[in-house]
């Protein structure tokens, strides 16, 4: 999932900065629910990664049954906080 593709899904555009919060709060709405029912793994750590670089992520043990995705999922967290240190 390209992350373009999910903004434009979710949110009708490619640039968050242009939403008012009603538009944001409902496309993360959107973007939760699918999560929710997502069965294919890298189709739901897309939907969770767009998630937490938002701020609404779940839990890790309540997003991903599997411990690998647990594990990416952490990974992913540590590269985005070590590349806003910089």
């Amino acid at each position: 999932m390209d992350l373009d593709d999910l903004l434009q899904r979710y949110f009708a555009t490619s640039d968050i900065s242009e939403l008012s919060p009603e538009a944001l709060a409902a496309g993360i709405e959107r973007c939760q629910v699918d999560l929710g029912l997502e069965q294919d793994r890298g189709k739901g750590f897309a939907l969770w990664a767009l998630l937490h670089m938002l701020g609404s992520a779940p839990d890790l043990d309540v997003a991903f049954d599997e411990e690998d995705d647990r594990n990416a999922a952490r990974n992913f967290m540590e590269l985005l906080e070590a590349s806003e240190g910089q």
